[in-house]
């Protein structure tokens, strides 16, 4: 079985004075939750915008932080260089919220992006959504999910959609339950979890009405949650077009985890693309060089 080594690896260079210039930026808060804002940083180009909204999900080892999304302003550049409206969003983060959270959190960015979405100068039914590693992981749970929306909700965000119309991620984790292997279930390998420091992301717990606390789940409904949370279990026909670029010697999220859902995309009837780099582990120097298919996928599906 691949080793769980680190999952926050990404490409990032210098942000240049020159760059900085090409486009406004803002910080937006999204949400709140135990007394805490959830914030994203909106990039909006300053010339030729497309008026189409790129979310690049800040995540790596399922934590996200304002620092790293400072640091994704440079990765957003390629978008934003093409019209791209980009918001980096910042979800909770391991140790103190596990991967249900997360989703929930990027679910809830999609809908207040698509409820402001006349006042940001975007198309509410052109949102695409990128990511790397975990933050690729959380870019499909939100593209591949049902579209459920609480039309009874007293918050008007609730009561909009959730739904990408695009999504473009590199080497994202996507089965828990196979992980590298058939019947090799990640969530209760503890030891490689916790050296690898996202054993909380797989803390999962509940709440516990009568005694006012959460508690850890049973082993079944951990079971259960580790699959709903696998993106591979949420393929349907429906879904948004899909591209994944993965690194064929990636001994930290095992190719075998882009292969089983592009197998099961194309089943499906998916669209899909699926790009091998060969030699390349968990992310590279000239990542910026691949990202530029991820360029070409929204230009294609953003219409």
């Amino acid at each position: 079985m691949a080793s769980l080594l680190l999952i926050a690896f990404f490409y990032l260079g210098p942000l240049t004075a020159q760059d900085s210039l090409n486009f406004t930026k803002n910080e937006i808060i999204y949400g709140r939750k135990d007394g805490m804002a959830l914030t994203m940083i909106m990039l909006t180009p300053k010339t030729n915008p497309k008026g189409k909204a790129i979310i690049s999900v800040v995540s790596g080892n399922w934590i996200s932080s304002f620092t790293n999304a400072e640091r994704f302003i440079n990765r957003a550049k390629i978008y934003i260089n093409s019209g791209y409206t980009v918001f980096a969003v910042i979800h909770g983060s391991q140790p103190r919220y596990s991967i249900p959270d997360e989703v929930a959190d990027i679910k809830r960015a999609v809908r207040f992006i698509r409820h402001n979405a006349s006042s940001y100068g975007i198309d509410a039914g052109n949102i695409g959504i990128t990511g790397s590693s975990s933050g690729g992981h959380l870019s499909l749970m939100v593209a591949l999910s049902d579209d459920k929306i609480d039309s009874t909700s007293r918050d008007p965000i609730n009561r909009v959609s959730a739904r990408i119309q695009a999504a473009a991620v590199f080497y994202p984790p996507t089965d828990f339950l196979n992980w590298g292997q058939a019947n090799s279930d990640l969530s209760k390998l503890q030891r490689p979890l916790a050296s690898s420091g996202v054993a909380s992301a797989f803390d999962f717990k509940e709440w516990n009405d009568t005694l006012k606390i959460y508690q850890q789940v049973n082993t079944q409904q951990r079971l259960e949650t580790a699959r709903n949370f696998s993106p591979v279990y949420a393929v349907t026909p429906d879904d948004p077009p899909v591209i994944i670029i993965h690194g064929d010697a990636d001994r930290t999220v095992p190719i075998q985890q882009s292969e089983i859902i592009i197998k099961k995309m194309k089943d499906s009837k998916v669209t899909n693309q699926f790009i091998i780099k060969k030699d390349a582990g968990h992310g590279w120097l000239t990542q910026h060089e691949e990202e530029k298919n991820f360029v070409i996928w929204f230009d294609k599906y953003l219409k």
